[in-house]
């Protein structure tokens, strides 16, 4: 693939992106800190699985 296709690539997936709304915008703010407190859970739950084992 050469520059120029990239490039050109690039400026049409630009021309058809929209910015998000308000709904869209707080749909995924919702989605992404619910996977940043699981992310958290499960780490918790193997620090103290580690830690009651006796830790490392």
């Amino acid at each position: 693939m050469d520059l120029r296709n990239f490039i050109e690539r690039i400026r049409r997936v630009l021309l058809v992106s929209t910015k998000p709304d308000k709904d869209e915008f707080k749909q995924g703010a919702k989605i992404t800190g619910l996977g940043i407190v699981l992310i958290g859970v499960i780490g918790l739950a193997v620090f103290l699985i580690v830690q009651l084992m006796g830790g490392l």
